[in-house]
């Protein structure tokens, strides 16, 4: 676990690809400006990032070929909002945050969702790069290669002849989060120097997912959840583990009892690992922060890498733990 010094603005972010938005966030942290802003600013500019292939433009699309995005915001139980299954605008975050401004609601999914963000001034565009159609195209017309080498651990056995009829087969098979990157959700966990904190989270979801699928990103309590009192988690991986234990209101539940953060996440993680059959690539890394910047991280596998900015920059570092190190 790691300690913050008094007044110091900080973000914490999953993955190595982070310092991209970091960076660009922290100077308004260190104007005074406001935590959630931060958070949204680092994961808007990973987002417009077309050469990330989990998160925003250029995402890894579903088993049809199209791309749809994920995200939600959060400051406290009272502040949060969400989106799902965007496929017509490219930042969902920001999006998230406007149906948390501007409406009743939590979460708005699908066209909707996309209709909200055009009558809130959001400029559409199309997500699919031609990297991630390739992605997609070697993935449909080759399954063997694709699926057994960069998916493996997703997919039920089966030999080749199998796989190519239900690849792509309405209720088929298709290759989920692996090891190569499709489940690298970005979530940023922010302290201000006002001492107030907030989070985001963002992602593509699954690549090749079927159409529809929802993961753990966009849901309040699963992907992301802050409270003022509490502290702040996030989490990326496998969403459906992550989702099954409620993993980052779980994190922050255990701090509010009294667990540092490792201990809190290191808890979370070990229920998933008790109550789910894991496969070889399955993963789940968390990050959590109490209200005074206390922090740490934790992954099941290893391979999971956070990134830490401060006022002196960004570094990419290992987890403070792994629960299963090979």
């Amino acid at each position: 676990m790691t300690k913050q010094q008094t007044n110091n603005p900080l973000i914490l972010s999953t993955w190595s690809f982070a310092p991209v938005g970091a960076d660009a966030a922290m100077p308004l942290l260190l104007a005074g400006g406001e935590a959630l802003d931060a958070a949204i600013g680092a994961v808007t500019v990973i987002e417009d990032d077309p050469t990330i292939h989990s998160v925003g433009v250029g995402g890894l699309p579903d088993a049809e070929g199209r791309v749809s995005l994920d995200a939600c915001v959060m400051e406290n139980p009272d502040r949060c909002g969400a989106v799902c299954n965007v496929q017509r605008h490219p930042n969902p975050a920001a999006i998230a945050r406007r149906v948390m401004d501007t409406t009743i609601h939590i979460t708005l999914a699908g066209d909707e969702a996309d209709d909200f963000a055009t009558r809130e001034g959001f400029v559409e565009r199309a997500l699919l790069t031609p990297d991630a159609q390739r992605e997609w195209q070697t993935w449909r017309h080759d399954p063997s290669n694709i699926n057994r080498e960069k998916y493996q651990g997703w997919l039920p056995p089966m030999n080749v002849e199998e796989m190519d009829s239900k690849v792509g087969a309405p209720g088929g098979v298709f290759a989920g989060d692996g090891p190569d990157g499709s489940h690298d959700t970005v979530g940023v966990l922010v302290l201000d120097t006002h001492g107030k904190i907030a989070g985001a989270c963002s992602t593509s979801g699954m690549a090749f997912k079927v159409p529809g699928r929802v993961g753990d990103s966009p849901i309040i309590g699963q992907g992301l959840y802050v409270d003022q009192t509490a502290g702040a988690a996030c989490a990326t991986g496998t969403g459906e583990l992550i989702s099954g234990v409620c993993g980052s209101f779980l994190v922050v539940e255990l701090m509010r009892r009294g667990a540092s953060p490792l201990e809190a996440i290191r808890e979370t993680l070990q229920r998933i690992i008790d109550r789910f059959t894991l496969v070889q690539d399955h993963q789940v890394a968390m990050l959590a922060m109490t209200p005074t910047g206390d922090w740490a991280s934790c992954a099941i596998r290893p391979g999971f890498h956070h990134t830490v900015t401060t006022s002196e920059g960004s570094k990419v570092e290992d987890p403070h733990g792994v629960m299963l190190p090979e």
